[in-house]
């Protein structure tokens, strides 16, 4: 459900889906675009890695090797078309209804799957440099997590967090690469003292990035840190990115 002046605006205007441009109503992709996405159904309830049809439920072979600091990863969707297409547009074009979009999407996908998620007090978006933010205009990830501070109920914090390193991309860097980078990359304003936290991102693909911010969130003093991202990369793409 959009909050309320998401919810009003769409009433009087109803959207127009970010993927095919018909009316969408109170969301941002209509019904027959979200029926063909490739939702992630059944998944390690760990780390939402994909689990092949017929497998038994529970964790994948490889969720423990860079997810330390995080109790669960969930995502939506698997990070292949059209789902890139909506990422590079709200990260690269500017499209802010296209991180909305991928925030509902967040929402709807993980009340399709069947493991529950754990609890949280905060939300936290993954912050941007300074530099990186005022080049793109706002951060992605603070408008993904909009839908579900609403849908949770939750208060989204966008000040408690800040990224002191003006890091690489980590899609431009190597498996290998990628935690180097990230070292010491965040920083945390004050205590959390034990509370829950609930990282959202756009997608998740070694981990890396979720796992260096719940460090810094742990040594703050929170209690459990989960993330919710939109999408996942699967390890056959992630082996194609390094």
């Amino acid at each position: 459900m959009p909050d309320q002046v998401d919810y009003w605006s769409a009433c009087l205007m109803p959207w127009p889906c970010v993927l095919c441009g018909q009316r969408a109503g109170l969301e941002r992709v209509c019904v027959g675009c979200r029926a063909d996405l490739p939702w992630i159904t059944h998944a390690c309830p760990r780390c939402s890695g994909p689990l092949p049809p017929g497998a038994a439920p529970g964790l994948c072979a490889a969720c423990d090797l860079a997810l330390a600091g995080l109790a669960q990863v969930r995502a939506a969707l698997v990070y292949e078309y059209p789902v890139d297409v909506l990422v590079a547009a709200a990260k690269f074009q500017a499209r802010r209804e296209c991180a909305r979009a991928l925030g509902e999407l967040l929402v709807a996908g993980l009340s399709r799957q069947s493991f529950c998620a754990l609890p949280a007090d905060i939300i936290v978006p993954v912050p941007l440099h300074p530099a990186r933010l005022g080049k793109r205009g706002y951060n992605q990830a603070v408008e993904i997590a909009r839908p579900v501070a609403a849908a949770l109920r939750l208060p989204l914090v966008t000040r408690l967090c800040r990224r002191s390193r003006n890091t690489e991309a980590q899609s431009a860097l190597p498996g290998r690469a990628r935690h180097k980078n990230l070292a010491a990359a965040f920083s945390v304003r004050g205590s959390l003292a034990r509370s829950r936290v609930l990282i959202v991102d756009d997608v998740v693909t070694t981990g890396h990035t979720l796992s260096s911010l719940a460090g810094s969130l742990r040594r703050a003093g929170a209690a459990q840190v989960t993330a919710w991202c939109a999408a996942r990369v699967v390890p056959d793409q992630a082996r194609l990115k390094v």
